[in-house]
């Protein structure tokens, strides 16, 4: 098992030999190659329209490459484990642009509001798609992500732990309706094998957590908090906890996670921001579908960047447009697409869902466990 320093960032399991053990023994896909492409982009339409319906969005588009020096790019984490891929761009130019392949939307989204004129309870959702070279490639964890990156305007007294849950329940509505809605599709999908998403999330604080499974690292106590609750969001992602740790290493320019709240029962709590993770019956492991949260003010930026050791980023033209109040108040999170459709579709990889790069080793070993990874 990890320790806890060791599962703050870089997700993955890290060792293929573990990583065989965990692989279903007795798996058969319940929908063929041709059946899953279909199911695919049935719930790719659902989510999409459902999501922009729910939540007032329109569809809109996102880029792939961003320039460095715009600060624009999404880090991830605040410990600079996981850097974008770079490269200079612009033939004939004396000066190339420094371009980077995003990690994810998540800052652009912001900028994009404010271009496009939204006002106060209006948003965008994007097809994302972004490259993530540092991550170990396993099961659920590829170096090729494909998100539902939102985004919607809000008002300073929206800022609060109610909202947050409001906006988390709207999302939770249209994940399963988007499992009722593909089941009704393709009916093979609906089997006692696998139980059915619970109707409504358990929100827990990160400080709950930590509380009952004080000796586990992060992705340990996820996997035994899903056991009793198979539907979670976990409320404070990045805020120290009182070992000493955040729950994880959420970057500091985009979540707030360091706004003092209180839980329903009155005690005193951090953040506003989390993730939604589900417990996965063809995995039997933990499954995150998204990270959000409601984003960083000029406040908080200047209080999260000095705790991350970083206010030199405040040089950068996203950070000033927050500091200077030329950026709107968000909230925003990306909703992981493949890993969607591996859930609804009951399938036991991502390589099934999502053509990318996988190792050797990984392909052979799904070869030998009858999991069809596309390449």
């Amino acid at each position: 098992m990890a320790t806890k320093q060791a599962d703050l960032a870089g997700p993955g399991i890290g060792d293929y030999n573990e990583l065989e053990k965990i692989l279903p023994q007795d798996y058969s896909s319940l929908l063929t190659p041709k059946e899953t492409q279909k199911a695919i982009f049935a719930v790719k339409n659902y989510i999409e329209e459902n999501l922009c319906k729910e939540l007032n969005l329109m569809m809109a588009t996102c880029p792939l490459i961003v320039d460095v020096e715009s600060g624009m790019n999404d880090m991830l984490d605040r410990d600079g484990s996981r850097t974008p891929i770079e490269f200079p761009c612009g033939l004939g130019l004396e000066k190339p642009i420094r371009a980077s392949i995003v990690q994810a939307a998540t800052k652009w989204k912001r900028f994009a509001l404010k271009e496009f004129g939204c006002k106060v309870g209006e948003g965008i959702c994007t097809d994302m798609r972004a490259v993530r070279k540092d991550y170990f490639l396993d099961h659920d964890h590829s170096a090729y992500v494909d998100q539902w990156d939102w985004e919607l305007v809000i008002t300073e007294e929206q800022r609060n732990l109610n909202f947050l849950k409001e906006v988390v329940r709207k999302i939770w509505k249209v994940l399963k309706g988007a499992e009722t809605y593909v089941q009704e599709l393709f009916p093979q999908l609906r089997t006692d094998r696998y139980p059915d998403l619970p109707d409504e999330l358990t929100f827990l604080h990160a400080e709950d957590i930590l509380d009952w499974y004080p000796d586990l690292p992060r992705k340990a106590r996820e996997t035994e908090v899903l056991k009793r609750h198979p539907a979670i969001f976990i409320i404070g992602v990045g805020w120290p906890l009182k070992d000493g740790y955040p729950h994880e290493m959420r970057a500091a320019d985009y979540d707030d996670w360091i706004t003092e709240t209180v839980s329903e029962d009155g005690r005193p709590m951090h953040g506003l921001n989390g993730d939604i993770l589900v417990w996965n019956p063809v995995t039997k492991r933990r499954h995150e579908l998204t990270s959000m949260g409601i984003r960083v003010n000029a406040e908080t930026l200047k209080k999260q960047l000095e705790m991350s050791g970083q206010l030199d980023f405040l040089k950068y033209p996203y950070h000033q447009g927050i500091i200077n109040n030329e950026l709107p108040l968000t909230i925003g999170g990306g909703i992981g697409q493949s890993r969607t459709y591996m859930l609804l579709l009951r399938k036991a990889h991502l390589g099934e869902v999502s053509v990318t790069v996988w190792p050797r080793i990984l392909k052979d070993m799904c070869a030998r466990k009858n999991i069809h990874v596309l390449e």
